[in-house]
């Protein structure tokens, strides 16, 4: 039985509980998973803030998995292309074309997922802090069943 949300109803979290979590995805901007991470170990006993920082922490996972693959392609795409742009005597000296075009597209999307995790952390800070049990888009489930919510 798999169902988009939890058959009983959630608890209500207290001033405390929403302030941490709160924290929990404020934090996660400036400071990466170690705000989430801490606050996970701190306060895994309140089901709301766990949750939240849960989130944090499988957010920043995915976006090291897109960071690290975009530099092996970013690499890769230097093995393959600066090597045919190296100067000879007899020919004109070709722009590198294919590089800074790979080069260009990894940049923006590294600015777009730094621009996600800026959009996730503002809009889901403001959700915590209304007590609110809201889920990320694309795993928030998955967070769900981590903490056991």
């Amino acid at each position: 039985m798999d169902s988009k949300e939890p058959t009983q109803p959630l608890p209500a979290p207290t001033a405390d509980e929403k302030t941490m979590a709160m924290l929990s995805h404020l934090l996660m901007i400036f400071a990466g998973f170690i705000p989430p991470l801490v606050i996970y170990l701190v306060k895994k006993d309140s089901k709301f803030v766990a949750f939240h920082a849960m989130q944090g922490l499988i957010w920043h996972v995915v976006m090291f998995i897109l960071y690290f693959l975009v530099f092996v392609i970013f690499f890769i795409s230097m093995i393959f292309t600066l090597p045919h742009a190296t100067p000879r005597p007899d020919a004109a000296n070709p722009f590198p074309v294919a590089f800074f075009g790979v080069f260009a597209t990894l940049w923006l999307m590294i600015f777009g997922m730094w621009m996600a995790n800026l959009l996730l952390g503002i809009v889901y800070c403001i959700k915590a802090n209304r007590g609110e049990w809201a889920a990320y888009p694309l795993f928030g489930r998955l967070a769900r069943r981590i903490v056991g919510v």
